[in-house]
């Protein structure tokens, strides 16, 4: 483990209708396990939303209501998803959002929390790249020459993710 960053995790990315837990849904989940940092296995499903996926969330991820709708349901989909990620440690990128909304449909539909332990990216891209204009992920990809074709898909924004992972590794094994 270096500097807090674990060797066995689960990258972990959802896609939603908007930005609150409380009044917007999950519409994509995907998650790649790592076991010594060397990708294992993968895990994807779109959400079948009960409400409209706006055009502007279409554009943004390129999800349409009808892939959508042709999604698993939210309790299906969380099981699922519960069942691939185990007890490992979650790693994301701005994970917070992606943890809220989880923890909060776990709550809603079993009961339950969401209790994994997580590691954020952008704090150490924050710590570690410190010169940068802003740190959203596609600024940290670019910095790093990472492509983001195909972002706000959740599956591709967990590639990112770790690829820009590897990246602040290599800076922070350095120092």
């Amino acid at each position: 483990m270096l500097d807090g960053i674990p060797d066995d995790y689960t990258v972990v990315d959802i896609e939603t209708t908007g930005l609150s837990p409380s009044g917007s849904e999950i519409i994509e989940i995907s998650a790649i396990k790592y076991r010594a940092r060397t990708a294992v296995s993968e895990f994807s499903t779109l959400v079948r939303p009960k409400g409209r996926i706006s055009r502007f969330i279409t554009n943004l991820t390129g999800i349409t209501q009808q892939m959508a709708d042709g999604g698993a349901d939210i309790e299906r989909a969380l099981l699922s998803f519960g069942d691939f990620l185990g007890g490992d440690v979650i790693v994301g990128y701005n994970v917070n959002f992606d943890i809220n909304f989880l923890y909060d449909n776990l709550m809603s539909h079993f009961g339950r929390p969401l209790s994994n332990d997580y590691v954020d990216v952008l704090c150490y891209a924050r710590k570690y790249l410190p010169g940068l204009p802003n740190h959203k992920q596609a600024t940290v990809a670019e910095h790093f020459g990472i492509s983001i074709d195909g972002a706000h898909r959740a599956a591709r924004d967990c590639l990112i993710c770790n690829n820009c992972l590897e990246k602040l590794r290599l800076i922070i094994e350095c120092l």
